[in-house]
């Protein structure tokens, strides 16, 4: 089973199969005083959120050793997980014994016929599955930790008690995923974030929402300026638009309604009647800017792009870091082209990310393909034919570029299939960077047309891509790459001068101006301190190269050069200093 462990459609069941005996380990333990919400594989391992009616029980990491024994003794039975059909009537029947409201608010919203249970031993569970065959191949688990949860993510309804786990086929498995998680803490973005002064957050200005340092504010910019520059060169035009909207641009694009719950609540003007929303999405200004004027077929591609800031409501248990916010940048750019340019747009889009990964030093990746889910076509916008359509194209494309692919049904966007880039880190943990969607349902939802060359008024093909994903994400995952170490070209400063005496100072500020004349990040730290206590303080703010100038190095006129993390020296004139930093990234 273990080589099926790297599939990640089996993992994703591997690990909702084990939510389930972590249910049923949680009531074999609470009893009756336990009521069940959702419990989803996550990217990595499960949840379960519970409610404890007895507000006695303090739970705690006391617990966590009991749960786990618990769920070993349950997953070594070798239970079979089977499936039951069963009518709306006997499903709510079932959990009015039981008390649980929270699957009944569920089972309400189901359509008769389309509801299943699970059982596995003696616990039964709401469930749409799938699940694995049998439960005796999950060997180990352990609980990674706990938080408060509002109930369906609504801060008006009861705080659930979120109980996060992973499960492996085998011990070996587990005990080297811990180890990894130990790696990661030293290399935990927040911490670098804090130690090379990036990014901070402030309880006043609001959870979810970073403020950028000016040192992270350089590196921001540096990311920024890179892919403007690439995108340029592909013909894409920059655009901005306002960090809100009104409510009536997201009901015309679906947002309001399929995206409505992750939202900030709308804006209330003095006009009555008049709403507004903060923007969670940048597609539809888009659109609009399009829309303002007439198109021709020549105009088509048409690329615009946009680092527009977007807000999203995320539950406070669920912020981390940069790696989810409440506002963030994401490097949006949409393409509105006619079918036949589809293919070739797409390829530029892959080779574009591809140029991404391979400048952030992310060599190992595969691409994920997120179909809709037929089963429940209702969450998504626009007809079957178009959907077929559009997967048919984007995997087409996807295969011509080699990509190593696996399909994901159930994970389209609401108006259409995308193409995510999933990286592996130093860590060996992936991530998901930059994504492509295939839209055929905002330009009809928007009437967005040109004029073909027949003179007749079609509607363009929108494709969406973000390389980056978001400014905030990416910058997380890069630091916890290079374990704050960054490459060169991406350091805020990457070079510092550092005199060891007032005598020397003449020729080191000359040194300092040639630098900055070559566009160098440069810095001098000529404070009255001992040389040692400079190399410390630069070592901790990880910049990539220390020149040290005393008295030798004027009277020879060269310089002494140390590389951040190494203890000797390289004796070098300032030419031939240039000529290896500019071989650099």
């Amino acid at each position: 089973m273990e080589e099926n462990f790297n599939n990640q459609e089996y993992k994703k069941i591997f690990w909702h199969s084990s939510a389930h005996i972590l249910a049923a380990a949680l009531e074999k333990i609470f009893g009756n005083k336990i009521k069940f919400g959702t419990g989803p594989a996550i990217e990595n391992g499960f949840y379960y959120d519970v409610f404890f009616e007895d507000k006695d029980i303090k739970f705690d990491q006391k617990y966590y050793e009991i749960i786990e024994k618990t769920f070993l003794e349950i997953a070594s039975r070798d239970d079979v997980f089977e499936k039951k059909n069963i009518s709306k009537r006997e499903a709510i029947n079932f959990f009015e014994e039981k008390g649980n409201k929270f699957k009944i608010e569920i089972i309400n919203e189901l359509n008769d016929g389309e509801i299943t249970f699970y059982k596995n031993g003696d616990f039964i569970d709401l469930c749409k599955g799938p699940h694995l065959e049998r439960s005796g191949v999950i060997k180990s688990v352990k609980i990674l930790n706990v938080s408060g949860a509002f109930w369906r993510g609504n801060s008006n309804n009861e705080q659930m008690t979120r109980i996060y786990a992973i499960s492996f086929p085998n011990e070996k498995m587990l005990e080297e995923y811990l180890f990894q998680c130990e790696k990661a803490k030293k290399s935990d973005h927040q911490k670098i974030g804090r130690e090379l002064k990036l990014f901070c957050f402030s309880e006043k200005v609001g959870l979810g929402l970073p403020l950028w340092l000016p040192r992270g504010t350089v590196f921001r910019n540096i990311l920024e300026q890179f892919l403007k520059q690439e995108q340029q060169k592909l013909g894409y035009l920059q655009v901005m638009t306002p960090h809100i909207g009104n409510i009536n641009l997201y009901k015309t694009s679906g947002h309001y309604e399929k995206y409505g719950d992750d939202a900030f609540k709308p804006i209330l003007t003095p006009n009555e009647g008049e709403e507004y929303f903060l923007k969670p999405m940048n597609c539809p200004h888009h659109c609009e800017i399009y829309k303002s004027e007439m198109r021709s077929y020549r105009d088509l591609p048409l690329r615009l792009a946009e680092f527009g800031t977007v807000y999203r409501y995320e539950q406070h248990g669920e912020l981390n870091g940069l790696l989810r916010t409440r506002g963030f940048t994401q490097d949006d750019a949409h393409i509105f082209c006619r079918k036949n340019q589809v293919e070739e747009e797409i390829s530029k889009i892959i080779s574009l990310v591809k140029l991404v990964l391979n400048k952030l030093a992310f060599n190992n990746f595969r691409a994920r393909l997120s179909l809709h889910d037929d089963k429940n076509f209702a969450k998504y916008i626009g007809n079957r034919e178009d959907w077929l359509d559009a997967e048919k194209a984007i995997e087409a494309v996807a295969r011509k570029n080699n990509l190593q692919i696996e399909k994901a049904s159930g994970e389209a966007a609401f108006y259409g299939p995308k193409l995510d880039f999933i990286v592996k880190d130093s860590l060996g943990r992936d991530w998901q960077l930059g994504t492509i969607q295939l839209d055929y349902q905002l330009p009809i939802r928007f009437d967005l047309t040109y004029v073909n060359e027949n003179n007749i008024k079609e509607h363009p093909i929108m494709i969406h891509r973000a390389p980056f994903g978001s400014i905030e994400r990416i910058t997380a995952i890069i630091l916890e790459h290079t374990c704050g170490k960054l490459p060169f070209w991406l350091s805020p400063e990457q070079i510092i001068i550092l005199p060891i005496s007032e005598k020397v100072l003449d020729y080191s500020k000359n040194i300092f101006e040639k630098l900055k004349k070559e566009n160098l990040r440069v810095i001098m730290d000529d404070r009255n301190e001992k040389l040692g206590k400079k190399i410390l303080e630069a070592e901790k703010m990880k910049i990539p190269f220390f020149i040290i100038i005393g008295e030798n190095e004027v009277k020879e006129n060269i310089l002494t050069v140390r590389k951040c993390g190494e203890n000797f020296d390289n004796k070098l004139t300032f030419e031939t200093f240039l000529n290896e930093i500019r071989m650099l990234d």
